[in-house]
């Protein structure tokens, strides 16, 4: 067979055995696999070195621009054939904001691309930018430091879009749609009312979680000032901060300095910020910088197509050791320059199990504290066997890393897919071991039944940890218009009860609450162009379907305020955030003898360093009250259908009576409460 050469200062360099070889994805990975850290620009004032891994190239050249738009290269360098597949060149002097691409040449056809571990873009994401990092930090980022955090199960985790914080014009915020809105404190609404990050600080949740942050395809850059809306789920540049947040787009420092000042200023309001990334589809095939340098390396195919698991055209191939490589160095990335603390995966059951197993233990050198958790299902059939991929039912296989609970989701509420169908808490009968198994964290337990009557879902945590706990996110219908659609014949004064109860189910379970950003403030997504009047699938909608509108935080003040009690609540108590299978099974109890509709439990015995000597929640979602016979002694109650805190609002002994549609948390012998209410 012949062999492929490449040509590097006038000397043959024998680049693999055969052509064959060179499009065998698995030799590719056995013999041509880079362990290196030096793949990009490596930014040095006298110097810049570039290393590119492909492998399948007979040719590549580097093409240096004076802006990252439109204007021919000012010089063309070729780069020399290197170990494993890399391709690598040196220029001297001080590149710091000069624009690079790289021209590909494979099997006689050449295209020019961007560097996959480009740092910096110029605007729209086409060229990468060489880059001076350490200049781009904010003043004291140096000193930045990670907000106190310990344990998964602490977080508290709140959904936002960069853009629908300060999008609507209620928000107060000065920089509309842009990373430095998260840095602006005292913005209100017309009431006098905090927005933005004052807001989220005084709401007392843990962690925001921003919807995709690095450079995605379908914003257009050049139109800062023309409304454009994506979610960001069509991945360009997965190193490079998304332009369109940022004051500049055209220069590429500007974004990545943007981006870390809103990292340390949601630091030093004692917030974490988590990302969401996308590493299982690129926005196409054709236009991918990943298919531009290493032709259908980093995609699966189905035979001559392409795998379609993420719904998107294409599945990336995790499984290959280059693209594990790149997931991991990426998010090792983002973790050490932004301080970013936690990495939500979308469609992560894309993903093979290795790999996330890979990037929990990177990140556990980094900061073990960095939360790890993403979707465990995927679109479609994806091109891997489903034993090694990392859904939902393998979690056991992957310590450290979580998965959203669709099981408590639709407990508690009904189907995503069906706007009818109802819950727990809206009317649906029959849900009780539904609710008692979203509780226990989905870790197994041995007072649930999995009966097909109740249709309760089957264990699949080994932690409770591993279990991310919502009833609404970006995706499908808000909380609130979900019940403005399957209970349509209820007052709002009752769905402001449903809203109230499945936050509640929400925040006292065991494992990881998460919720969107407004759902405590009734947030609703409305569409002229939907049957419903609700727009359930917001990707590209405008501001007026997407934007968080403060001006409706007074008439929901209420609904804010009791978030925030139950948020305070559950950080009150350790033994709503046991780390442990066998803590949840040797402690928490379900009480029996309830009426139907009824799931109440006790936790004993102070787990993790809890201060009360029991705790009791019960969820009544009967619109008439029942009453709950309470073991011997006075209790305190914290939470019922009115109010949450830590500190007391009524007592009870004997038994008491819980409304109908609402919570109630009772303590006992609580030391922290007492010292607050004597001062001693």
């Amino acid at each position: 067979m012949s062999k492929l050469y490449a040509i590097s200062g006038g000397k043959y360099k024998e680049k693999c055995a055969s052509m064959e070889k060179m499009q065998d994805a698995e030799y590719l990975d056995d013999a041509l696999k880079y362990d290196g850290n030096d793949l990009g620009a490596i930014y040095g004032k006298d110097k810049t070195v570039f290393k590119l891994w492909a492998p399948t190239a007979s040719g590549v050249r580097l093409n240096l621009y004076e802006k990252g738009d439109g204007g021919l290269p000012v010089e063309i360098v070729d780069m020399t054939a290197g170990e494993k597949g890399t391709w690598f060149c040196e220029k001297s002097g001080d590149l710091n904001g000069v624009y690079y691409t790289y021209s590909v040449t494979v099997g006689g056809h050449t295209n020019e691309t961007v560097d996959l571990y480009a740092r910096a873009a110029g605007v729209n994401g086409n060229r990468g930018m060489v880059i001076d990092l350490d200049a781009t930090n904010p003043e004291g980022f140096e000193n930045d430091i990670r907000p106190a955090f310990e344990n998964a199960t602490d977080a508290v985790i709140y959904e936002i879009h960069v853009r629908d914080l300060s999008s609507d014009a209620s928000s107060g915020i000065r920089n509309i749609g842009k990373f430095l809105g998260f840095t602006e404190t005292g913005a209100k609404n017309s009431d006098g009312l905090a927005t933005g990050l004052d807001h989220i600080k005084d709401l007392g949740v843990t962690h925001i979680q921003i919807l995709p942050s690095f450079d995605y395809a379908t914003v257009d850059e050049t139109k800062p000032d023309t409304a454009q809306f994506n979610w960001g789920y069509d991945p360009k540049n997965y190193n490079v901060p998304e332009g369109s947040y940022s004051t500049d787009p055209y220069h590429g420092e500007v974004r990545i300095k943007e981006m870390k000042q809103m990292v340390q200023a949601l630091h030093a309001n004692g917030i974490r910020v988590n990302m969401d990334v996308v590493f299982n589809h690129t926005y196409n095939i054709k236009d991918s910088w990943f298919q531009k340098t290493v032709p259908d390396y980093y995609y699966r195919k189905a035979g001559d197509s392409y795998s379609n698991a993420s719904g998107c055209g294409n599945e990336t191939a995790s499984e290959r050791a280059m693209m594990r490589k790149y997931i991991v160095d990426s998010v090792v990335y983002w973790a050490r320059e932004y301080h970013i603390d936690g990495f939500r995966f979308d469609l992560m059951a894309v993903h093979d199990i290795d790999t996330m197993n890979a990037v929990r233990a990177a990140l556990d050198e980094v900061d073990p504290t960095i939360m790890v958790y993403g979707e465990g299902w995927t679109a479609d059939n994806a091109g891997i066997p489903s034993s090694e991929q990392a859904l939902k039912r393998n979690m056991a296989k992957m310590e450290g890393v979580g998965a959203f609970s669709d099981d408590i989701r639709d407990a508690v509420k009904g189907n995503v897919f069906d706007a009818l169908d109802r819950g727990f808490v809206n009317g649906r009968s029959g849900m009780e071991e539904r609710i008692k198994f979203s509780i226990a964290g989905a870790v197994p337990h041995p007072q649930i039944m999995a009966s097909p009557k109740e249709n309760a879902g089957k264990s699949w945590a080994a932690a409770p940890s591993q279990s991310i706990n919502y009833v609404s996110c970006h995706d499908n219908l808000t909380f609130w218009d979900k019940l403005a659609i399957s209970n349509a014949d209820d007052s709002e004064e009752i769905r402001i009860k449903m809203n109230k109860l499945g936050i509640a189910i929400v925040l006292t379970s065991q494992g990881v609450p998460f919720f969107q950003a407004g759902e405590e403030m009734l947030r609703s997504k409305p569409s002229d162009k939907s049957d419903t009047g609700f727009d359930e699938n917001s990707y590209i909608s405008p501001d007026s379907t997407n934007s968080i509108k403060w001006d409706g935080k007074a008439k929901a003040y209420d609904v804010y305020e009791y978030y925030k009690g139950l948020i305070a609540f559950r950080k009150a108590h350790g033994a709503l955030r046991m780390t442990t299978a066998k803590d949840i099974q040797n402690n928490l109890v379900f009480m029996g003898g309830l009426d139907a509709n009824v799931v109440a439990y006790i936790i004993s015995n102070k787990p993790n360093n809890e201060t009360a000597e029991r705790l009791i929640v019960i969820f009544n979602a009967n619109r008439n009250a029942v009453n709950i016979w309470l073991p011997s002694g006075e209790w305190d109650i914290c939470v019922n259908g009115a109010a949450a805190g830590t500190a007391p609002i009524g007592t009870a002994a004997g038994s008491v009576s819980v409304d109908g549609i609402s919570a109630m948390a009772l303590v006992q012998g609580d030391s922290a409460i007492e010292k607050i209410m004597t001062g001693k």
